[in-house]
């Protein structure tokens, strides 16, 4: 098979070679990427520690493999592979020739695919695993990253993102299988194949009509008649067509496109990073768009369109960008409000759920508190948040909303992860519905808060590449006294009332100090509470050299003093900095401004 062999980076490697770029090549070559439960993410290029034709032919027979031992009936069934507009051309690769590439190796092994014929947002995948009751679903995406990066996220029956031990064993699986099997390379015969199918029709008519059930009938007429201007951008992603056909289900006046982003472009060439959360950068364009067509809102979704951006113009003419949390509270207080408009049953709201990551704010539990459904709390990461809604909607509960605070949400259980598309039609609505009530959403963020409590959050991050400093930093936390299990009783000026600790599994709030969340060893997180109401989580990051920190005031209703609550946060970031991160003798960077 090795004739088949992208010539691409077959021709990269010995201009490498002939350069003497021996750093580049060792860089390339070292070491296999690592296959986690996030599944690959990496730079498009030759060699094992990069995306290309053979790591995603490995990968694939890893994948097939081990879902050929788990699952009986994989042959029956069969698997979705969606991919973005992601390519690189020094190297050849591009996500739609890898998704081709996947389907080749599953084909050759007799199981149907179900492959997209077009680029589609990451959130049509775990949709078809979950309407079509697949075995599995693949994405080929690296969603927000630099353009030289591409990514593998994978999906299992259940329709989330898996969770441990998938991704050991799929790890394990892929090293079983690294020589290319005969007809892997074949993609030209697998497309050809009567095992291969098309949903793209299917699902973009029924995926519509799945979110449509969240679009409330007594606010279609609303919808309709709405003054509002919106701008939309899609970030040079695969956004555009599908947030306009969300706007069309929902009756709304479709958005304005930002022009120069609104077709798909691996080279993102009017942004430096193409990440919405970036904020201000990314939306210079939109916001020049919107003052000549006089709209007072953007939403940006990022390139996979599984995250969303908001931006609202002020009474003062400034854009503020609201924050993950502060769209979390917005988008979970509408899902309420009209969840409750068609349930007029006080007993339903007994089975009602929402659930947000540790790391974002607690504003549901305090909406939950006071209105009678529950929150729950998960680990990091939609993986988490998804698996968990599977669980409850098997036990016949409803998922009403989820969210973390790097802007992902879930507005529909149809999707178990997060969906920048429905969450953009669901905010189109909100944002028509408060207009008409001649108000706006930094309004009704302050009426949020003034009936449930302010909750007023502040994120950052180090950077440090060195692990031994990071650990020695949180292993001093561990053993505050001298002790092990001795965590310090107060930081600065704060007294801490409470410490659970991820990494370890202790949790002096339950009754034995275990943990209920599950733990993992091999990153670190601990999070603090504190007299005053504050929280504060600190963590390493899974993909990059930071030490991140996520921390929280939550008030009682009816203290709304915010500058007082902004100056009491502050200040108990600057302790926690100074007494736990000790920046100075640990030689921590600071989050570049």
């Amino acid at each position: 098979g090795k004739g088949n062999l992208n010539p691409k980076t077959v021709s990269m490697v010995k201009d490498l070679v002939k350069e003497g770029a021996v750093e580049a090549l060792r860089k390339c070559f070292s070491s296999r990427m690592e296959f986690g439960t996030a599944g690959l993410r990496a730079a498009m290029g030759p060699g094992i520690s990069c995306m290309n034709d053979l790591t995603i032919i490995q990968t694939t027979q890893g994948f097939c493999h081990y879902l050929e031992e788990s699952l009986g009936n994989l042959k029956e069934r069969g698997v979705v592979i969606g991919y973005d507009a992601r390519a690189h051309p020094p190297s050849g690769g591009s996500s739609k020739r890898f998704a081709s590439l996947a389907a080749a190796v599953f084909i050759s092994r007799g199981v149907p695919v179900h492959l997209f014929s077009d680029i589609t947002p990451t959130p049509f995948v775990p949709f078809t695993v979950s309407h079509l009751g697949l075995c599995a679903g693949i994405m080929v995406t690296a969603s927000h990253n630099p353009k030289q990066d591409n990514g593998y996220k994978v999906y299992w029956e259940n329709g989330a993102q898996i969770v441990s031990p998938h991704d050991k064993g799929i790890a394990k699986a892929i090293e079983e299988n690294l020589e290319p099997w005969p007809e892997s390379w074949n993609t030209e015969e697998a497309l050809k194949s009567p095992l291969l199918k098309d949903p793209y029709q299917d699902i973009n008519t029924q995926y519509f009509k799945a979110i449509q059930k969240h679009c409330f009938f007594f606010h279609r007429d609303i919808n309709k008649s709405s003054e509002v201007k919106i701008v939309h951008t899609s970030v040079h992603g695969v956004g555009h067509a599908f947030v306009q056909s969300a706007f069309k289900a929902f009756d709304l006046h479709p958005p304005f496109a930002v022009e120069e982003q609104k077709d798909p472009d691996p080279e993102f060439p009017t942004v430096k990073y193409p990440n919405p959360e970036e904020g201000e950068g990314v939306l210079t364009l939109s916001f020049a768009l919107a003052e000549r067509e006089g709209a007072t809102v953007v939403l940006a979704n990022d390139p996979d369109a599984d995250r969303l951006a908001i931006a609202e113009k002020q009474e003062s003419g400034q854009w503020r960008v609201f924050s993950g949390n502060e769209l979390g509270a917005l988008l979970g207080w509408w899902m309420f409000r009209c969840w409750k408009q068609q349930n007029s049953d006080a007993a339903a709201v007994k089975s009602l759920y929402m659930l947000s990551s540790t790391v974002s704010s607690k504003i549901l539990r305090a909406i939950a508190l006071k209105e009678g459904f529950h929150f729950e709390e998960t680990l990091t990461g939609f993986k988490w948040m998804g698996n968990r809604a599977r669980d409850l909607l098997n036990q016949d509960k409803t998922v009403l909303f989820a969210f973390e605070e790097a802007i992902g949400y879930m507005c529909s259980p149809s999707v178990l992860d997060k969906d920048g598309v429905s969450a953009a039609a669901i905010a189109g609505e909100m944002v028509s519905y408060l207009a008409m009530k001649k108000t706006s959403l930094s309004q009704q963020l302050t009426a949020i808060y003034t009936e449930y409590g302010y909750h007023i959050s502040k994120n950052s991050y180090f950077i440090c590449h060195d692990q031994d400093v990071i650990r020695s930093l949180f292993e001093r936390l561990r053993n505050y006294s001298g002790k092990k299990d001795s965590y310090p009783t107060e930081c600065g000026r704060f007294s801490i009332s409470a410490v659970r600790d991820l990494t370890t599994g202790y949790d002096s709030n339950q009754p034995d100090n275990k943990a209920v969340l599950p733990t993992s060893k091999s990153s670190q997180m601990i999070t603090f509470s504190f007299a005053n109401g504050g929280v504060a989580t600190m963590r390493t990051s899974g993909t990059e050299p930071k030490i991140k920190y996520y921390t929280e005031l939550c008030a009682a209703p009816g203290n709304s003093d915010v500058t007082q609550l902004k100056k009491e946060l502050d200040d108990l970031v600057d302790a926690i900095v100074k007494d736990f991160f000790e920046p100075e003798k640990n030689k921590l960077q600071p989050k570049p401004e």
